[in-house]
């Protein structure tokens, strides 16, 4: 009657049934283990309760039905939210809002849908225009900007419904990617240019980048913008007189706006850039070309160059502004020739004077063109073939769109006046003025009586040394035209395939040919044009602004060496050759380098070597003056042979004030020329000595050399002239520097070696007998080869006077041994050396009169070097 048992029938039931009460059968089911709801989250099974009948086998127990127990386990929340990914990525365009941009999902362990459950999902990141919904799913709250910002990362975190969030937040990267804009990549805004580059490429890794449209064909310009360089872009800086010599021009062009000089002085105040000798007139300035400058008659032929940069003229009905005028100097106000601009034309006057054809004639001629007033650089040629006249601008032929006749000015006995930046008006005024001011610049304004220019040479006058450039051209895409301005300044390409363009422009390259460029910025522009099939335009390609930035040239020293003092006899100065000045000059050229590394850092640049280096460039002129008073032309000249400037780009003008010789050439060949100057004086008794001084230029004068100063001494060789020379000698030893035998003489190292006690030549009477005194010379050279200081070191440094006139011979001078010897001791020891000499003259008859006939001269050199020894002997022939 009493319940003993309760039996749980299943496979392995984490469950066990326990008895509570016999009698009353209660029982308690209870787990045996732990029970894990992620594991299991239910149980059934079987239960039967037993009676206690049982025999000793416990065979006979009675059993109830049997019942079926349902568990459920109940869930605990223990676990945290995890995200499936560790890293979530993605990517949008710029400039729209999305609804969704990406879904991130995070799950929970948890059995339970309460527990197991993500009810909710936050972004933790603060201020990013991001929202997040239940679902996980990312959107763009604002626009998101490429330029602002290229990617944001978020932080975001999940809850599950027991609001327990998840141990890790996960990371969200969103990348922003720009509008497919079509346009050229990767290209860089500052390509650098260091001079004696050569060519380098602008773009080396440019293409084209179009969105994926259909492209039938590209037309592409690139243009190098140079008008605020110089005059339009880079170009040699020489005067127009070696630049046409240099370009093969014909000589005899007369250059009206030079750099102002001793000699060119009517340009000296004029407002002017000195590195291109540029001159600015603002409508208050002219020059006077002095007469002589430009022959009266430029007959039939000639031919007018020059620069100009001119502006709009102010003001409704505008004045002429005169470049260039000729024009009656006082009593009447006719122009005879001139070249102004009036209203944006260039005009040119021609009035022939009366002939025996007195009739009509073609006298003004128009040319009407934009570029008169664009405020840009142009070069301007004027060929005249009276009556035919041509106007070349920029290398290209203009014939005048207006040719107006006048009658032919009659003669008178006027002077002229020709100027330039204004035109002189002589006559109808109070008191003659310049009136008709030009408003603008000028450069290089020359004008060649006779001859007419050739369109190679006005082509090589005006060439830009700076430009664009195509490498392996042979290495083009197929299909790719191209095509280049006279200037080089502006290249156009055109083809039907990307990638060709894209090869072909990677090619273009900047060149600057000049060996000291002009430093700074070169604007570049590459425009481009794209058609799709079927349509005119389809896509804007956004142009490209870029710059070259060109560095400055290490700046040249130009140093001038050579013998800078020397003497020679009065006959030699009065031959027909004269003296050579400059035997030996040289002309050498360095610039000093800093070697250091790219990457050097600011604090190590005391460590940088510097390094001095010969460099090979041309001169474009070099300046022979006159120190001191002119020279007589009637007495004395400087002479070249035109020979020697044969086969060189070099020409010579000579004046009272000196020798100048100009071109654009190597410097071994101005040495070459230099060394053949020569110096005569066919008065050189009004003179005793002359000082040169040469200098020597580059581009102009914007680097110049030192000043090589030359003193030339001419020796005298009368009685009174001598003696006074001696007794200079004498009084002021201080003063005098050693003499050497010129014999092979070419050295520019100055020495001052003064001598030592000077000689005093005892003058025999000449009224003596002729007999006696040739005796005592013969003495007097046999007592010589016999002398043992004769036989000494100095033997090599002595002066030779010539002995046509008189034969005297004194003994050598002794060692400078006694600096404060007085003139009697001198006069005493000569004396004692005559007496001691005379024994022994007759042996040196024959040497004295090989000596008789040899041509003297003296080499007189001079330095710094005051310690120099002073163990020189001279003998007085």
């Amino acid at each position: 009657g009493e319940i003993c048992a309760f039996k749980i029938h299943g496979q392995e039931m984490p469950f066990e049934a326990v008895v509570l009460n016999r009698t009353s059968g209660e029982g308690r089911l209870r787990a045996k283990s732990p029970i894990d709801c992620e594991l299991q989250k239910e149980y059934t099974f079987i239960i039967q309760a037993y009676d206690c009948g049982s025999g000793p086998a416990g065979t006979n127990w009675k059993k109830s039905h049997k019942a079926v127990v349902h568990i459920q386990v109940k869930d605990v929340n223990e676990f945290s939210p995890a995200f499936k990914e560790s890293v979530y990525k993605t990517s949008v365009t710029e400039g729209k809002i999305y609804d969704s941009i990406l879904q991130v999902e995070a799950t929970d362990e948890d059995c339970s849908p309460q527990y197991s459950q993500i009810c909710n999902y936050e972004i933790v990141t603060t201020d990013v225009p991001f929202a997040i919904d239940r679902n996980g799913n990312i959107r763009n709250t604002e626009k998101l900007n490429y330029d602002k910002q290229h990617q944001y990362e978020i932080m975001v975190t999940a809850f599950d419904c027991g609001q327990k969030h998840a141990t890790e937040d996960v990371s969200v990267r969103v990348n922003v990617k720009p509008v497919c804009k079509p346009g050229w990549q990767d290209w860089n805004k500052r390509i650098e240019y260091r001079p004696g580059s050569g060519s380098i490429p602008l773009f080396p890794s440019i293409h084209l980048d179009t969105c994926d449209g259909p492209v039938s064909s590209i037309h592409t310009t690139i243009e190098l913008q140079t008008n605020y360089i110089g005059k339009g872009c880079d170009r040699e800086t020489y005067s127009e007189k070696s630049l046409q010599k240099l370009c093969g021009a014909s000589s005899g062009a007369i250059d009206l706006l030079p750099s102002p000089s001793a000699t060119t002085n009517w340009t000296a105040g004029l407002p002017m850039d000195s590195n291109d000798i540029i001159f600015k007139f603002d409508g208050k300035q002219g020059a006077k070309i002095p007469d002589g400058i430009v022959p009266k008659n430029l007959t039939d032929q000639f031919t007018i160059t020059l620069w100009m940069k001119h502006g709009p003229s102010p003001g409704l009905r505008a004045e002429k502004e005169t470049i260039l005028c000729n024009s009656d100097k006082t009593e009447m106000n006719r122009h005879h020739y001139a070249l102004y601009v009036h209203n944006c034309r260039l005009v040119l006057l021609l009035r022939k004077d009366f002939d025996l054809a007195d009739t009509f004639r073609p006298a003004e001629f128009h040319w009407k063109l934009d570029q008169i007033c664009d405020k840009e650089w142009h070069y301007y040629v004027v060929n005249v073939e009276f009556p035919v006249v041509t106007l070349y601008m920029d290398g290209t032929t203009y014939e005048p769109y207006l040719v107006t006749n006048d009658w032919p000015i009659h003669p008178s006995h006027i002077a002229m006046q020709l100027t330039v930046g204004a035109c002189w008006q002589g006559g109808e005024v109070t008191k003659p003025r310049f009136a008709q001011y030009f408003h603008g610049s000028l450069a290089s304004l020359t004008i060649r009586p006779g001859k007419i220019e050739s369109q190679k040479v006005i082509s090589c006058l005006q060439a830009c040394k700076e430009g664009l450039d195509l490498n392996s051209l042979e290495s083009l895409g197929q299909g790719i035209k191209y095509h280049f301005n006279p200037s080089q300044s502006v290249l156009v390409m055109e083809g039907d395939d990307i990638e060709n363009i894209n090869q072909a422009l990677r090619k273009v390259s900047y060149i600057n040919s000049r060996q000291f460029p002009t430093a700074g910025i070169r604007r570049l522009k590459v425009s481009s044009k794209v058609q799709c099939f079927g349509e005119d335009v389809c896509i804007s390609i956004p142009d490209i602004d870029a710059y070259v930035m060109v560095f400055q040239a290490n700046e040249p020293k130009i140093t001038i060496t050579g013998m800078d003092h020397f003497a020679r006899p009065a006959a030699q100065f009065e031959s027909e050759r004269g003296v050579t000045l400059l035997p030996d000059i040289r002309i050498v050229s360095t610039v000093t380098k800093m070697e250091h590394p790219v990457d050097l850092r600011e604090h190590d640049r005391v460590n940088k070597q510097v390094v001095v280096e010969e460099m090979l460039h041309n001169l474009d002129f070099c300046d022979v003056l006159v120190i001191g008073a002119e020279l007589d032309p009637e007495q004395e000249c400087l002479e070249l042979d035109h020979g020697e400037l044969q086969g060189k780009h070099l020409d010579a003008t000579n004046s009272t004030a000196g020798y100048s010789i100009y071109g654009v050439d190597s410097t071994f060949s101005y040495e070459q020329v230099l060394r053949q100057l020569r110096y005569r004086n066919w008065g050189t008794a009004a003179t005793s000595d002359r000082k040169f001084r040469v200098k020597c230029s580059e581009l102009n004068g914007r680097y110049t050399s030192n000043e090589f100063n030359l003193e030339v001494n001419i020796l005298h060789s009368s009685n009174s002239n001598f003696m006074d020379h001696v007794n200079h000698m004498i009084a002021q030893p201080q003063f005098l520097q050693s003499v050497q035998q010129p014999e092979g003489s070419v050295s520019a190292v100055p020495s001052s070696v003064v001598p030592s006690v000077a000689t005093l030549v005892i003058i025999t009477c000449v009224s003596i007998l002729v007999l006696v005194v040739t005796l005592g010379v013969l003495q007097l050279r046999a007592a010589q080869q016999h002398s043992p200081a004769s036989h000494g070191p100095a033997k090599d440094s002595e002066m030779d006077w010539d002995d046509s006139a008189l034969t005297i011979t004194v003994n050598p001078m002794e060692k400078y041994e006694k600096p404060h010897q007085t003139e009697e001791e001198s006069e005493e020891e000569d004396i004692d050396n005559e007496e001691e000499d005379t024994t022994s003259a007759e042996s040196d008859d024959s040497e004295e009169e090989e000596e008789e006939e040899e041509e003297e001269e003296v080499i007189v050199q001079k330095g710094d070097k005051q310690n120099a020894t002073r163990q020189e002997q001279l003998e007085w022939d």
